[in-house]
């Protein structure tokens, strides 16, 4: 497959994506793309689409097909509202005929449309949304995730941060992927101390409040003083570096996210994380060719959720061709469980207990170089699937 395709057949799909198709045609597999075209996570959405289409471009050799059958993609817009959400799913499924959904951005979201997946008996493949809850105590056999969950977050960013003599506050979003994430992380924390949790609203944008009781908690702590930050979208947490948290040695750390979220991160040269992926990681032909790609056609690397979305397409077009385009969702989920798939990080690995896509992450030291606009996270280590103990959060 050329690059000149893969841009052509990309192209056409943007152009095809929102559009509400009529009746099922014969040889049509339709896949129901349900993410945050607006709202506060309009631009993961946006990268996670680019990515699933660039994905199903590459997945078929510039085709477009699957064992003869033309790939459909149905795109909507669920404004990161999880009502929303619920109604478009029902409505992908049952009006538009929709032999699988990939989605949604949000985990709110997600935990809202799960039970529609089971109410229609067809496969929901979760990306790019974080909480454990989606694969843990919410979950259903119809629900599979190629996203990393909130414990692969935490357990890669303790091996960062879980030493000890280190004194650890959290500050978070005050709803599903902020309050998994920390469940997650207090799970993974073996050594440190964990002495405060701090939520704030979703929609924050002054942290000062929030900030003086995280500072209150720790400056009085013996030892290595650590904010831990999981946030997503709009606002900057990192401002609360402003109260000169140096005074009382306390230091900032986080995951890894998208680039322009990133430009903060040259503030905090040294700071470790662990990153579910950076466009100069993983090296592999699926990442070399999203990576050659992106840059020939929008002249700047593929982000965190590109990545993400081209992850999902992989694994869809895997799965069908293991069916020869059988979309009978009993043949769907026996093919899917213990398959694994390559990616632009590389190979991942449906667990079959809970359907979550076992994957490496990758422990990082940001670096500060003038010719990137973000901080730049270095590789320190990568995290293997095999080395994390992912749990098992379903009741199946």
């Amino acid at each position: 497959m050329t690059l000149r395709r893969l841009t052509l057949a990309a192209a056409a799909l943007i152009a095809l994506g929102s559009t509400t198709l009529p009746a099922l045609a014969v040889g049509e597999i339709r896949i129901a793309h349900i993410h945050s075209k607006t709202g506060p996570l309009e631009a993961y959405g946006k990268q996670t689409a680019l990515g699933f289409r660039m994905g199903l471009e590459y997945a078929t050799n510039g085709t477009m097909e699957v064992a003869g059958k033309k790939l459909v993609v149905i795109e909507k817009d669920d404004q990161g509202k999880p009502d929303l959400g619920k109604s478009l799913l029902a409505a992908a499924y049952g009006d538009d005929q929709a032999d699988i959904a990939v989605g949604p951005t949000s985990s709110g979201v997600a935990l809202a449309m799960l039970p529609v997946a089971a109410e229609y008996k067809k496969i929901l493949l979760v990306e790019p949304a974080v909480a454990d809850s989606i694969t843990g105590d919410k979950w259903n056999k119809y629900i599979f995730r190629t996203g990393r969950n909130s414990s692969q977050d935490a357990i890669s960013n303790a091996v960062a941060l879980d030493k000890p003599g280190t004194v650890i506050a959290t500050l978070a979003q005050d709803y599903a992927f902020g309050r998994d994430g920390v469940k997650a992380f207090k799970d993974a924390i073996k050594q440190a101390k964990l002495v405060h949790e701090e939520y704030l609203p979703t929609n924050t944008t002054d942290f000062t409040a929030g900030a003086q009781r995280l500072i209150d908690k720790l400056k009085d702590q013996p030892g290595r003083k650590v904010i831990f930050i999981i946030w997503a979208g709009a606002g900057n947490p990192f401002k609360i570096a402003d109260l000169d948290l140096k005074r009382h040695g306390i230091e900032i750390a986080t995951g890894g996210n998208i680039l322009p979220a990133m430009a903060s991160y040259k503030n905090f040269p040294g700071m470790e994380g662990a990153t579910y992926y950076y466009f100069g990681i993983p090296k592999n032909p699926v990442n070399e060719a999203l990576v050659a790609q992106h840059y020939k056609q929008f002249k700047q690397p593929p982000d965190f959720f590109t990545a993400g979305g081209f992850s999902a397409a992989m694994a869809v077009v895997t799965a069908l061709k293991k069916t020869n385009g059988d979309t009978a969702t009993p043949k769907l989920i026996s093919t899917m469980e213990g398959m694994s798939f390559d990616t632009p990080k590389g190979t991942m690995t449906f667990r079959k207990e809970d359907h979550q896509a076992m994957q490496s992450m990758y422990h990082f030291r940001i670096k500060v170089d003038p010719a990137f606009a973000w901080g730049v996270p270095e590789l320190v280590r990568e995290i293997k699937a095999s080395e994390m103990d992912v749990p098992i959060r379903n009741k199946r």
